[in-house]
């Protein structure tokens, strides 16, 4: 099984429409079975799909567009909104699946649930099966540590609370803290019970999926590894390997992708 996270930095790139195809071009050729996406954009000056919350600009649907222009079959997709910022365009999550969905569910794990606060954060999650095993997939995009209004800590606790323990759940998307770091975000998830797919990788590169400064991380210097994919079972993970970095496929967005290959 192959997985991709990527926070995708929708529309708010230089040639988004050169990254998205290579972006679905990189999709089919790596063949994922599940890919996770945060801050998946769409306009809201954009005319909405008919009968969908879905704009015709949304970033999910015109990669969807663009895999099947290049001759895949559409994934089954799932997309919800996170927050409207600037007042111009909604970011949302989604997630991708080529087994069929079979449940779809959105919650806030922000204290403010506000749709116009710069702070809100939602996570989608989808149900799905996989070698006739349900499993659920979150497509995940929370805040700081020491963030002074919406720190980390409550976030991951209310996340954490919809984690189902009678199947196997992949956690995927942008956390917002360096794993190199300790006794901050990242060691508090782990002590929850968590498994992460870097870590029980048989082959592995650094993780960098940051360098140099992005909005939140101002000033940073090091290479951070924030972007990660988790799961709530001790599984078989044969390789896990930063994308989009420049090194392994060309950089399409401020975060670089993270890709998985699990056994199951």
């Amino acid at each position: 099984m192959k997985v991709l996270t990527l926070n995708s930095h929708a529309w708010r790139e230089e040639n988004s429409d050169e990254k998205i195809a290579y972006l679905a071009k990189t999709i089919i050729e790596r063949d994922y079975d599940i890919i996770a996406l945060q801050e998946v954009n769409q306009m809201l000056d954009a005319p909405l799909m008919e009968g969908s919350h879905l704009r015709i600009n949304n970033y999910m649907v015109v990669l969807l567009q663009e895999i099947e222009k290049q001759g895949a079959p559409r994934y089954y997709s799932y997309w919800q909104s996170a927050k409207t910022l600037r007042e111009y365009y909604e970011e949302g999550l989604c997630i991708l699946s080529k087994t069929p969905i079979l449940e779809k569910y959105v919650f806030t794990i922000s204290q403010n649930a506000e749709h116009t606060s710069p702070k809100k954060r939602n996570i989608v999650r989808i149900t799905t099966k996989y070698h006739e095993e349900l499993i659920d997939v979150y497509s995940c995009h929370l805040g700081w540590w020491h963030d002074e209004i919406e720190p980390f800590k409550p976030q991951w606790e209310a996340l954490h609370k919809e984690i189902r323990e009678d199947r196997l759940s992949f956690l995927l998307g942008d956390f917002n803290n360096n794993a190199n770091i300790r006794e901050e975000g990242y060691d508090y998830i782990m002590a929850h019970g968590l498994w992460d797919t870097y870590t029980l990788a048989k082959k592995k590169d650094s993780g960098a999926t940051v360098q140099g400064e992005i909005v939140g991380w101002e000033g940073n210097k090091v290479d951070l590894r924030i972007d990660l994919i988790l799961v709530s079972k001790k599984i078989e993970v044969v390789s896990s390997k930063v994308i989009f970095n420049g090194i392994h496929k060309e950089i399409i967005s401020d975060h670089y992708g993270v890709e998985a290959e699990v056994s199951l």
